[in-house]
């Protein structure tokens, strides 16, 4: 299980450090892709093949939800990439998944749960500001869990 929240920057080949705290839970390589809210979603392998088994079951011809389907789909694996750790632990992302993450230097790495993501250090300071200020009331609306 992925969990903590990393801070790091992007060299100036564009290379991210991984921290070895989440690359020691996995072999020696990931898959990465466009992730919701900006940014990227980083899987082991064993997890991509069970998303990829769940993308499979989707309808595409549903009328209701296939133009949906068929919209996430092609964002999703075109912005998917196999990556494998340098000596260092670096990740080099493509350009594609750099402007859907807005990242350009600082970086924030969080685990979550079954992936990681990566995000530019300004979109993540916004995002734990708002989530911050509803947080209380999004963990008392979680019917299925208490904490």
């Amino acid at each position: 299980m992925f969990m903590g929240e990393y801070h790091h920057n992007l060299d100036n080949k564009g290379r991210l450090i991984i921290p070895a705290k989440l690359r020691d839970q996995i072999e020696n390589k990931m898959v990465f892709t466009r992730g919701m809210e900006g940014c990227i979603f980083g899987y082991s392998m064993e997890e991509w093949q069970k998303i990829e088994a769940k993308l499979a079951k989707l309808p595409l011809t549903n009328p209701l939800t296939k133009r949906n389907t068929r919209k996430f789909m092609r964002l999703f694996y075109s912005g998917a990439m196999e990556s494998e750790f340098d000596k260092q632990g670096r990740v080099n992302f493509t350009s594609t998944l750099k402007a859907h993450a807005g990242l350009i230097k600082e970086c924030v790495i969080i685990g979550v749960s079954d992936r990681i993501e990566i995000w530019a250090k300004e979109r993540w300071d916004s995002f734990e500001e708002e989530a911050n200020e509803d947080y209380d009331d999004i963990a008392e609306n979680l019917d299925d869990i208490e904490l």
